[in-house]
C-alpha cells in the first residue's frame, strides 16, 4: 500500500441478507438506439452534438435526470463454504440467498436500462423499480461486460423518460457533476460536486483484459449509488457511479465513475452481438516512470510498449518493444489510463493511426485491431451450458492464452446455483486440467469434469491470472 492507512475501493452495490458488500484492495435502429449528445466516434451506431455545461442550476438539472434513474433489486445465490468441499454433500458449507439493490439509468423510452455488472451479478431474480416506486418490473440481462463492470437489462415498458448522453471527452477537471442514485435503499438521492479527476485506473475490475479510466469526484456517492447517474449540469449523463475509495465503506470524498463515451460503445454491442465486440491491438503498454525516462531520455507524455503479441500480425511487424506510443488517431496519450478509453471506442477490424516514438523519432504506422482470437472478425463468442455443473464455459482466445502463458483452457463465463457453485469456482476461473487430462477438447473435459468420482485436483488460473491448485473429494 502507498498510504499508511487502509483505503478500500468499493463497489457500491448495497448488500443485505447474508453477505456484505464487495471489497477491494486499493491496490488495486430502432427508438432504442443509444445517442450521445458531439463529435462522431467511431463505435457502432452513436451520433454526438456539442454540450457545455452553462448556468443551469441544480434543481433543473435534478428534475431532469431522476425520472432516468430506477432503483434494481437482485435476488442472488452466493456459496458459503469451508476449505474442505464434498461434491454431493458439503457438511461445513452451503448455498444461501442474497438480496442486494444498486441503481441503474434508463438509456431508452422502451425500456433499456444501463447498470453495473456486479450490481446484477449472480442474479436468479431481477427486478426494477421507476423513479416514481409504482410499478416493479422484472428485468432480462441482455448482455454484460465485466471487463468495464457494465450490464445491459431489459424491462417490458414504454413511454420511459430515457437519459441524454453527453459526449464525456468534453467534461472539465472542475466542472459541476451531480450523482443521481439509490444510496441505502433511498429512493432518487441527489449530490453535487465536481469532478476531482480524469483517466483514473483504481484497479478493481477482477478481469484479464480491464478497461479501467475512471471520472473521478467529490459528488456524495453511497453504497447503493452503483449504476448510477453522473450528470452535468444540462443533465447529461456523464458516467455511470460504479466505486468509492473508503477507509469506512461510507462516502469519504472520491467516487468513480465509468465514462459515458465507453457505456455507449458498450450498450451498443451488447444490443447488437449480445456480448462486446472488444478491439485488440496487441500491446502490452505501462505507464513510463523514472526507471524507464533513464534508458529513452525525456518523454513527456505517452506510454511504453512492454511487449508486442504475435497474435496481431499488423502491429507484431510494425510496433516494436520500447516504442512509445504518443496518439492514437491524433487523440494524445497521456497515461495507460487514457491508452485503455481509446481502444475501448473501436472495434475488431477497424484500422487505427499510431503516432510513436522510437530512437527519439516520430513516425506514424498503422494497425488493424483484431478479435480475442486474432481475426477481424465481430465474432460471436460460443459458450458451451453444463447443465450437470450449471454453469457456463467458453473457450480461451489467442490473447488470454498468451498472457496466461498457456496453450489451451476453458474459462467459466457464468455460474448458476449447483455444482460449481459449491466448489467456489468463481466467473473468469480457467481450467487447465483436472487429474491431468487437459481442457482442450470443450465436451471432452466438461464429461470428464461432470463424471469424475473419487479424489479431484484441478489445475487452474485465477480471474486475477495466478496458478491455482484445487483439491475435491466426489461421491
Amino acid at each position: 500500500m502507498r498510504t499508511k492507512h487502509l483505503v478500500l475501493v468499493i463497489l457500491i452495490a448495497v448488500t443485505a441478507s447474508v453477505s456484505a458488500a464487495y471489497f477491494f484492495a486499493k491496490k488495486f435502429q430502432s427508438k432504442s438506439t443509444v445517442e450521445v449528445v458531439t463529435e462522431t466516434k467511431p463505435t457502432s451506431n452513436v451520433s454526438y452534438s456539442a454540450s457545455t455545461a452553462g448556468s443551469v442550476d441544480f434543481v433543473e438539472a435534478s428534475k431532469k435526470t431522476t425520472p432516468s434513474v430506477v432503483f434494481i433489486k437482485n435476488e442472488a445465490q452466493v456459496a458459503r463454504r469451508s476449505s474442505f468441499w464434498f461434491f454431493d454433500f458439503d457438511p461445513f458449507g452451503s448455498i444461501g440467498k442474497v438480496s442486494s439493490s444498486g441503481s441503474g439509468v434508463i438509456i431508452s423510452e422502451d425500456g433499456y436500462i444501463v447498470t453495473n455488472n456486479h450490481v446484477i451479478k449472480n442474479a436468479q431474480k431481477l427486478s426494477v423499480v421507476l423513479n416514481n416506486g409504482k410499478k416493479e418490473y422484472p428485468a432480462e440481462v441482455i448482455g454484460t461486460a465485466p471487463s468495464t463492470d457494465l450490464a445491459l437489462l431489459k424491462i417490458d415498458a414504454k413511454g420511459l423518460k430515457p437519459v441524454e448522453i453527453a459526449n464525456s471527452d468534453e467534461i472539465e477537471i472542475g466542472e459541476w457533476v451531480l450523482a443521481v442514485g439509490n444510496p441505502f435503499n433511498l429512493n432518487s438521492t441527489v449530490t453535487a460536486g465536481i469532478v476531482s479527476a480524469k483517466g483514473r485506473n483504481i484497479n478493481i475490475v477482477q478481469n484479464q483484459f480491464p478497461i479501467e479510466s475512471f471520472i473521478q469526484t467529490d459528488a456524495a456517492i453511497n453504497p447503493g449509488n452503483s449504476g448510477g447517474a453522473l450528470v452535468n449540469l444540462k443533465g447529461e449523463l456523464v458516467g455511470i457511479n460504479t466505486a468509492i475509495a473508503s477507509k469506512t465503506g461510507s462516502y469519504v470524498g472520491y467516487g468513480f465513475a465509468i465514462p459515458a463515451n465507453i457505456v455507449v460503445k458498450i450498450i451498443n454491442d451488447l444490443k447488437e452481438f449480445g456480448q462486446i465486440q472488444r478491439g485488440f491491438d496487441g500491446l502490452e503498454v505501462v505507464d513510463i516512470n523514472d526507471e524507464i525516462l533513464k534508458k529513452i531520455g525525456d518523454v513527456e507524455d505517452g506510454v511504453f510498449v512492454s511487449r508486442v503479441s504475435e497474435a496481431n500480425a499488423s502491429s507484431f511487424k510494425r510496433i516494436q518493444t520500447g516504442d512509445i506510443v504518443t496518439a492514437i488517431d491524433g487523440h494524445p496519450i497521456k497515461h495507460k489510463a487514457g491508452y485503455d478509453e481509446r481502444l475501448a471506442y473501436y472495434r475488431p477490424g477497424d484500422k487505427l493511426s499510431y503516432t510513436i516514438l522510437r530512437d527519439n523519432k516520430e513516425t506514424t504506422v498503422e494497425v488493424t485491431l483484431v478479435n480475442k482470437y486474432g481475426t477481424t472478425e465481430l465474432k460471436q463468442t460460443t459458450y458451451h451450458y453444463s447443465d450437470v455443473l450449471h454453469a457456463e464455459f467458453e473457450v480461451m482466445g489467442a490473447f488470454e492464452l498468451e498472457q496466461y502463458g498457456i496453450d489451451h483452457g476453458l474459462k467459466v463465463t457464468k455460474v448458476d446455483n449447483g455444482r460449481l457453485m459449491k466448489m467456489n469456482i468463481p466467473e473468469g476461473f480457467v481450467f487447465v486440467s483436472l487429474n491431468k487430462f487437459p481442457a482442450k477438447d470443450v465436451k471432452a473435459f466438461l464429461k470428464k469434469l461432470e463424471e469424475t468420482k473419487g479424489q479431484i485436483r484441478i489445475e487452474g488460473i485465477t480471474p486475477q491470472g495466478g496458478r491455482q491448485y484445487l483439491t475435491y473429494y466426489s461421491y
